[in-house]
């Protein structure tokens, strides 16, 4: 899977591809099938499959304060995307300039010139160019004047409920982390790399891997059992907190510290992925560090708890 960030001329996608279009936060089953069913059409016409996405997503430019949170990052999605059928994606910057461009501009520079697309798969509610002017009819007309099939996505549901990242979205952030491992096909994660902290932790007797956020809200706050990949072959269990810490004056930003069970290590600047399992409790402020000492251990002895059920 290769990354394009740029309209310049790729040998590689001139005998043409087929495409689909979307935010892709989540990445969730629902993507995933409809990407599966537009890679086997790609390997019956022997072309490669792209997914066009957008940075800034389109909502956090035009509402930057109120912008639904993310799902996943850019990193995030480009490896939920290296576990499927994905050759390309093509990176669009979504400024103003992007923004204002007539729909005809998009498809002519974009699907026809760029991409030499054979086939599209999009949303039927999907809008684009200056004004949302643009539809999934605008891109039918333009199909049939350039020579490719343009087909909407189907809508695929989970124990009757459609799935979304709407709902994803939701369901983390009431703590049912099962129904969004459904619909996301995997536990909730957050990636990123292990940064160096103030070492307060080690003061109470719970050092904590800290990752930077790297985004204003989350779709989860909270403590959690989780594991975390990449440190060791097998995923390491932990304690994880997502917030803004309270208890020792608070920080400005979002803050993800995982303290891991029974380890022992260097863990500064690794890259690292946090698999989300069961919200223990939400993040609260406690009267003194022993009063916080004390319902980490709480929260240490609940995550062994629930690790030792699984293996049961």
């Amino acid at each position: 899977m290769r990354l394009i960030n740029d309209l310049r001329s790729n040998d590689a996608l001139r005998q043409g591809s087929v495409v689909t279009i979307g935010n892709f936060d989540g990445v969730h089953v629902g993507h995933q099938r409809m990407i599966e069913a537009l890679a086997a059409e790609g390997r019956a016409r022997g072309l490669p499959v792209v997914v066009i996405i957008f940075e800034p997503q389109p909502l956090e430019f035009f509402m930057p304060d109120r912008a639904p949170s993310r799902l996943t990052r850019l990193r995030e999605k480009a490896i939920q995307f290296g576990r499927l059928p994905v050759d390309f994606i093509q990176l669009l910057r979504f400024d103003r300039a992007f923004a204002d461009q007539a729909p005809e501009t998009f498809i002519q520079r974009v699907l026809v010139d760029h991409l030499h697309a054979k086939l599209l798969v999009v949303g039927d509610d999907f809008r684009f160019g200056k004004a949302r002017s643009g539809d999934f009819r605008t891109l039918a007309a333009a199909g049939d004047a350039h020579g490719f099939e343009v087909r909407d996505t189907a809508s695929i549901r989970v124990d009757g409920d459609r799935v979304s990242s709407t709902l994803v979205r939701q369901l983390l952030a009431d703590g049912d982390l099962d129904a969004a491992a459904k619909m996301l096909g995997r536990p909730y994660s957050i990636c990123g790399r292990i940064l160096p902290g103030d070492q307060r932790g080690r003061t109470i007797g719970f050092p904590t891997a800290n990752i930077g956020m790297a985004r204003k809200n989350a779709p989860l706050e909270g403590v959690f059992a989780v594991t975390m990949r990449g440190l060791e072959q097998a995923p390491l269990p932990g304690v994880a907190n997502i917030g803004i810490r309270p208890t020792v004056q608070g920080i400005p930003k979002l803050l993800l510290e995982t303290h891991l069970l029974d380890f022992h290590g260097d863990l500064y600047g690794r890259r690292v992925e946090v698999l989300f399992h069961r919200k223990l409790r939400d993040e609260r402020k406690f009267a003194d560090l022993a009063a916080l000492q004390a319902q980490i251990g709480c929260d240490v002895a609940a995550a062994r708890d629930f690790f030792g059920t699984l293996r049961a």
